[in-house]
């Protein structure tokens, strides 16, 4: 988003749904700087990629893209002990199939926590971040605290 390009962290734009989801999902509140974030995503063992290097945009739409240099997530993947890749929107997981076709079985299209996504579902993320940590939520049980 153009917030997070003006913070230079991810999910700058506090309408986005993202942090809200991670730390429901772990317990905790909102880390409320740069720094805390990170150290919570670190302490987590959550990575947070960005799929395009460098792109011309107006605004902070997936659509409003333009000229996109996608990240070398390949190297990445070789490298790294990533075993799960959940992609934030379409145009994630479209990017991510494009540059690692052979690493999209690690790889799962999320709904886009964008507060312009009418779709979202706080659930379907939890679900999966609890099969990646290994404690998997119920559908029943999401529904009691929420």
């Amino acid at each position: 988003s153009a917030r997070s390009r003006q913070q230079g962290f991810y999910y700058g734009n506090p309408q986005n749904r993202f942090w809200k989801m991670l730390c429901s999902f772990f317990g905790r509140s909102i880390p409320p700087d740069i720094e805390e974030k990170r150290a919570f995503l670190l302490a987590s063992r959550v990575a947070l990629w960005d799929m395009v290097d460098s792109c011309e945009i107006v605004g902070s739409a997936d659509d409003a893209i333009r000229g996109e240099h996608v990240a070398d997530v390949r190297r990445i993947l070789g490298h790294a002990p990533i075993e799960r890749v959940l992609c934030n929107g379409t145009k994630s997981y479209e990017l991510f199939a494009a540059a690692a076709p052979d690493f999209l079985s690690a790889a799962q299209k999320m709904p886009s926590t964008s507060p312009a996504n009418p779709r979202y579902r706080e659930e379907i993320w939890h679900r999966a971040l609890g099969e990646i940590f290994g404690f998997p939520i119920p559908a029943d049980e999401f529904e009691k605290k929420h």
